[in-house]
């Protein structure tokens, strides 16, 4: 929503805010407006995020909504959730980092993914 807008709505509530019959619905209609829109811009990147992730293959999507759920993933936490391989995993890890899905932090054992 445009700045001026908001300065408009705001202003044509200050003006009465200190008499006894406040006109609250400027500022409400302008907030009510802000939220639709807030709303508007979430479910276009929710649509853009389905389709990203409606390309990645079955377990690598796992991964992913693993490190969603738990806030990160391990190794382990791959392998007991999918009970695939891990030199499998490795590469599904790898490529995930590599489109910027997670972000590694640390290396060895210590490895984990957090969401980018």
């Amino acid at each position: 929503m445009q700045y001026w807008f908001h300065v408009a709505f705001r202003h044509r509530t200050q003006g009465t805010i200190r008499t006894d019959a406040p006109n609250w619905q400027p500022w409400l209609v302008f907030f009510l407006r802000s939220l639709a829109e807030q709303v508007r811009r979430l479910e276009k990147k929710v649509e853009r995020e389905k389709i990203v992730l409606a390309t990645l293959p079955e377990l690598s999507l796992q991964i992913v909504e693993f490190a969603r759920e738990h806030g990160r993933v391990t190794m382990m936490d791959a392998i007991q959730l999918t009970g695939a391989n891990r030199n499998t995993l490795k590469l599904h890890f790898r490529d995930l980092a590599e489109r910027n899905h997670l972000e590694q932090h640390g290396s060895g054992r210590g490895v984990w993914y957090g969401l980018k």
